[in-house]
């Protein structure tokens, strides 16, 4: 199991393509410290001034991390997945090196076994999962979608057509539908959490959560 660490611990971030540069991105406005390596040395002078710390180094190379003081960090982060044997290399020295909590970026599910295998601790599939999410809103039904383990999901969405005007008990929505509505948001006002006398209105957006397939039903409702 891994330990849990300090919310704003310092992060390693190694490879600034796409995924990771949006990582380091995101991390630095959200104030947390982080150091970014690349092995291009292009890459790593654009992001300097971005980021708190940006290092070209081949990671490959575990000598290479513990001259950067990877061996420090509580969590890193491995975004390179254009060559799967670069990626297994990484993480392989970032476990040799016992960071307590290691990210890994990857491409296939063969991809991500051997990751999760030689010890990474979580694995993403950020191609796949926005693959997911664009399928699900191509729909035009749903405004936002976002999918937990075990096929649940909360989606913002328009409130289906058969249960405008009623409050969420009469409406059923539970009931019949499976899902529950957890927010709802009025023209002009924030969102505020829903209860069974909540009345949803033409104009109204709700967050609604439930599984992927109870979602997809309740949201075709009166299309």
């Amino acid at each position: 199991m891994v330990d849990r660490l300090k919310h704003d611990a310092p992060v390693l971030v190694i490879g600034l393509g796409r995924f990771g540069a949006a990582t380091a991105g995101q991390l630095d406005r959200l104030g947390r410290e982080v150091l970014v390596v690349d092995i291009s040395e292009a890459l790593v002078q654009k992001w300097s001034e971005r980021v708190t710390h940006a290092v070209q180094a081949d990671s490959r190379s575990l000598e290479a991390l513990k001259q950067i003081g990877a061996e420090d960090f509580s969590i890193a982060v491995c975004a390179v997945g254009s060559s799967v044997e670069a990626s297994v290399l990484i993480v392989a020295n970032l476990v040799d090196l016992k960071i307590p909590q290691i990210w890994a970026k990857a491409i296939s599910k063969s991809h991500g076994k051997i990751l999760e295998r030689i010890g990474a601790h979580h694995v993403i599939y950020p191609e796949a999962e926005a693959g997911e999410r664009a399928a699900h809103l191509l729909s035009g039904r749903m405004l936002d979608f976002i999918e937990f383990d075990d096929d649940f999901a909360l989606v913002k969405m328009y409130p289906p057509k058969p249960i405008r005007g009623l409050n969420l008990i009469e409406s059923g929505v539970r009931a019949k539908h499976k899902v529950t509505v957890v927010g709802v948001k009025s023209p002009g006002k924030p969102f505020t959490y829903a209860t069974a006398d909540t009345v949803v209105s033409d104009h109204d957006l709700i967050i609604v959560a439930g599984t992927e397939g109870d979602i997809e039903r309740f949201a075709a409702l009166g299309s």
